[in-house]
């Protein structure tokens, strides 16, 4: 069954979170490059990196990345991808407590993963390990929810068979909210388009990389895959949906 720890709720997922999550878009990477002082050389703590989709863009940069990770399954699951990269380092810690050296982190970025801290413990620690003048960098994959009939199909599904779906969605994270995490610095929201192409099972296991949504073992799980079948079924095309992201950064300035 699902956990309501933040910290565990994805270790049974950790598979099809790595195979079916979206990456991130290069345009993201390039704004990073000309307004978030990313390069080549950038030391990165990357917080809340489970399974290492960003961990792993920024390794292919030939950054040195720490991955703050405090999921076993999801931080050994990196492990084991990210063995052949010599600035790969994975840290067993949280947002609030990363285990990192003071100011010694040009880049601090949080993936799909700052709606779970603790907001004023990270705030903390996030500024403590952040050397002078580095970015802060918050980032979503902000799945598009209207506009097609697919898309609004989806998003009543996930009301109709998620278990805490509107809980823990990441749209409850308001710019109030993050305005108060960067103060006193200004901060800037930008957004890039990012899409995934999707077949039958990629769907699936983007549903079940979710952890809202009932897994094998929960009672509703037969009765939630029929209707995602009948789902894309009716929605697909020529084998294939599109589900549309809006890659949304924050960071301060």
């Amino acid at each position: 069954m699902k956990s309501n720890d933040p910290k565990s709720r994805f270790s049974s997922r950790v598979d099809t979170y790595r195979r079916y999550r979206p990456t991130y878009p290069t345009e993201m990477l390039d704004y990073m490059k000309n307004h978030c002082g990313l390069s080549s050389r950038s030391v990165i703590a990357d917080i809340g990196s489970g399974t290492g989709i960003l961990t792993g863009i920024f390794l292919k940069l030939g950054n040195t990345v720490h991955a703050v990770e405090p999921n076993a399954e999801m931080r050994i699951a990196a492990e084991e991808a990210f063995t052949g990269f010599p600035g790969f380092h994975s840290h067993d810690g949280s947002a609030e407590a990363t285990n990192l050296p003071s100011r010694s982190i040009d880049l601090v970025t949080a993936a799909q993963s700052f709606h779970w801290f603790d907001l004023e413990k990270a705030r903390i620690e996030f500024r403590r390990i952040a050397k002078p003048d580095s970015c802060i960098a918050l980032i979503w994959n902000d799945r598009i929810s209207e506009g097609t009939m697919f898309a609004e199909a989806y998003e009543s599904f996930l009301n109709e068979f998620g278990t805490d779906y509107r809980q823990v969605n990441h749209k409850n994270i308001e710019d109030e909210c993050i305005g108060t995490f960067f103060s006193p610095s200004s901060w800037k929201k930008v957004d890039f388009a990012n899409h995934q192409d999707l077949d039958y099972e990629g769907l699936k296991g983007r549903v079940l990389s979710s952890s809202y949504m009932p897994n094998t073992d929960h009672p509703d799980f037969d009765v939630m895959v029929k209707a995602l079948q009948n789902l894309f079924q009716h929605r697909s095309i020529d084998g294939k949906i599109r589900i549309g992201y809006r890659t949304v950064l924050y960071h301060n300035r």
